[in-house]
């Protein structure tokens, strides 16, 4: 028998929370459509802060480390419309498939988050009801307003990885996570590799997949966009100069596939 608070509504956002999707040049008249699952780390009141130390959620395992200025710049450097997500990944992943373990995770790399175990069936509806579905139903109404508009839409997902994890080094500065991606992900490997300074990950240290991820699947390949995932290395980005640098790489790299895609007639 399913219990009386099993049943009733749980609330997760209050007045005092920000809205979990932040926008920046909506109008942006780019091909590409950026977005960004990991952009923030804000968590809701309510949750307080689950459990851990501050030294924690400022770590890697609450968000994707500098990518929201590089994402930001990039914007604005491309005229691109950008929509990211405001919450932290601890408080529900908004690039994993609600129906896997990792979606709100109990544990993340080594570090367990305690207020992220043993939850009741109306707390999880909550986080996917105000934070998940909210910020995918607005990328999926992008996508349907440019094409009403006759605006192409190359999806471009952006993060950042830890140089290190579970204590093993990553040597890649920067990679281009892709499976369906269409021509993006092969172009954008060549422009990477053609800088000359840049140790390029194909795929490494991640690659996309049904049960690891959400946006580009469903976004990308379910609306037969061309789309790639962008991943740098964390201590690249964290500071503002880096962040600006790989901003401003990105957009001549970005720009220069763009002419490439628009002469071979493919957007």
């Amino acid at each position: 028998m399913v219990s009386d608070t099993a049943r009733e509504t749980y609330l997760l956002l209050g007045g005092e929370d920000i809205a979990p999707v932040f926008e920046r040049n909506s109008g942006g008249r780019s091909p590409f459509l950026l977005v960004s699952d990991h952009f923030g780390s804000e968590l809701p009141r309510r949750l307080g802060n689950l459990g851990l130390s501050e030294g924690e959620l400022v770590r890697h395992i609450a968000w994707d480390i500098g990518i929201a200025g590089v994402a930001t710049a990039l914007s604005d450097r491309l005229d691109a419309h950008l929509i990211a997500q405001n919450y932290s990944r601890l408080v529900i992943d908004c690039n994993r498939p609600p129906h896997v373990e990792g979606s709100i995770p109990a544990i993340s790399e080594t570090t367990g988050v305690p207020g992220n175990e043993g939850l009741a069936d109306n707390a999880i509806a909550a986080r996917r009801r105000e934070v998940f579905d909210p910020y995918h139903r607005r990328i999926g109404d992008a996508i349907d307003r440019r094409e009403r508009s006759a605006l192409p839409s190359v999806l471009v997902a952006l993060h950042s990885f830890t140089p290190v994890y579970k204590g093993i080094a990553r040597p890649w500065h920067v990679a281009a996570l892709y499976r369906n991606g269409g021509p993006l992900p092969p172009l954008l490997l060549q422009a990477l590799r053609a800088e000359g300074d840049l140790v390029v990950g194909d795929n490494e240290p991640y690659s996309v997949g049904e049960e690891t991820d959400y946006t580009i699947p469903v976004h990308g390949e379910g609306r037969g966009l061309i789309n790639t995932g962008i991943e740098i290395r964390q201590d690249l980005i964290a500071d503002a100069t880096g962040q600006r640098q790989w901003a401003e790489r990105l957009a001549r790299i970005l720009l220069g596939i763009e002419a490439t895609l628009r002469g071979k007639r493919l957007i």
